[in-house]
């Protein structure tokens, strides 16, 4: 990789977001996660006469380090990390997207503590109305704070989403040696009653170009999950994929079997796609990802979602929620999560 290219990957590594969100990572926080993706692969810093980090790695597992940890660490300036980064990209090209996939989940972490910190409390001028119909049901004062942090939960569940989802997809896309493609851009073009091609185009998790496939990402397919409409969308999709003379392609995640899974993927079939669910989808994403990149997706795409996946319980333990100025605290009684907050 040339060094304008290598500049290029860096500069896209640091900064996320414009105005008030923006996220810029500093020198201590890229040579920390140049160190990280280095432990990760298997390689030694050694070997490239890479600089040792002033404070160890506390933990094999990214997820476990406190983000604190990584402004801690000595600093190279920008130059000296220009050339440590293509070092390891002319050693393999494949290390620069690893790196780039991993900044890009860091600064998506960041962003959403940012969001817990300062997603402002809801005020009951604003949700008042939702009380009415649990009025007089119970305490007043217990509705009106049952209400204030469901609607605190509820505004932080769909910013939790949001960030999700922007991470996540281009993420997968990257790994496959694809992109996402707009609705605006995409080479696949809906198909009205009469079975002609309009001038709307239909977005593309996931577009291959030179492989000329059009993947559809599911992490789960549900009977509750989307309504009709959304569904027959869903099914249309392969069929304006075969119009376009593309290859549809599935792959679902989670491998728990439902009716509409399974009209789901006979619709990719039917059109001469293909459809991978389960270990299958994984081992598939992992093999088109060659050596270095699988390694990113079991580390931080297939193992946190199984595990989170199999702490689900019919049970639900009781929670405790607290709210002060400084802080949000949820406790279960057994471990805490806290939320700093800045009022």
């Amino acid at each position: 990789m040339a060094k304008t290219s290598t500049k290029e990957l860096f500069s896209k590594c640091i900064i996320l977001g414009t105005g008030t969100d923006k996220i810029v990572l500093d020198e201590s926080q890229v040579f920390s996660l140049i160190h990280i993706a280095i432990q990760d692969i298997g390689w030694k810093s050694s070997d490239f006469n890479i600089p040792d980090l002033s404070n160890s790695i506390p933990s094999n597992n990214y997820f476990e380090i406190p983000l604190d940890w990584y402004s801690t660490n000595n600093v190279l300036s920008k130059v000296e990390l220009l050339e440590v980064l293509q070092s390891l990209v002319e050693f393999d090209s494949d290390f620069g997207l690893y790196f780039k996939n991993l900044c890009e989940l860091h600064k998506r972490r960041i962003k959403y503590q940012n969001i817990l910190s300062n997603q402002p409390k809801p005020t009951m001028e604003q949700i008042a109305p939702r009380g009415l119909l649990e009025y007089g049901l119970n305490n007043t004062e217990l509705l009106s704070n049952w209400m204030i942090w469901r609607k605190w939960i509820f505004d932080i569940d769909n910013r939790s989403g949001q960030e999700t989802g922007y991470l996540f997809e281009p993420i997968l896309a990257s790994s496959l040696g694809g992109t996402p493609i707009s609705s605006s851009k995409s080479p696949v073009k809906r198909i009205d009653l009469e079975g002609s091609e309009t001038k709307g185009g239909r977005q593309i998790d996931c577009y291959v170009a030179s492989e000329n496939i059009a993947y559809e990402f599911k992490l789960r397919v549900t009977i509750a999950a989307s309504g009709q409409g959304r569904f027959a969308e869903e099914l249309s999709f392969p069929r304006e994929c075969k119009a376009a003379n593309i290859k549809p392609v599935l792959l679902v995640l989670d491998s728990t079997p439902s009716d509409r899974l399974t009209d789901l993927s006979n619709a990719f079939i039917k059109e001469g796609g293909e459809t991978f669910i389960g270990e299958e989808a994984w081992n598939h994403m992992e093999e088109k990802a060659g050596e270095v990149i699988s390694v990113f997706i079991e580390k931080y795409i297939k193992l946190p979602l199984l595990t989170i996946a199999d702490g689900e319980n019919d049970d639900i333990s009781p929670i405790n929620l607290t709210w002060t100025s400084k802080s949000i605290t949820i406790s279960d009684g057994k471990s805490t999560y806290e939320i700093n907050r800045k009022e």
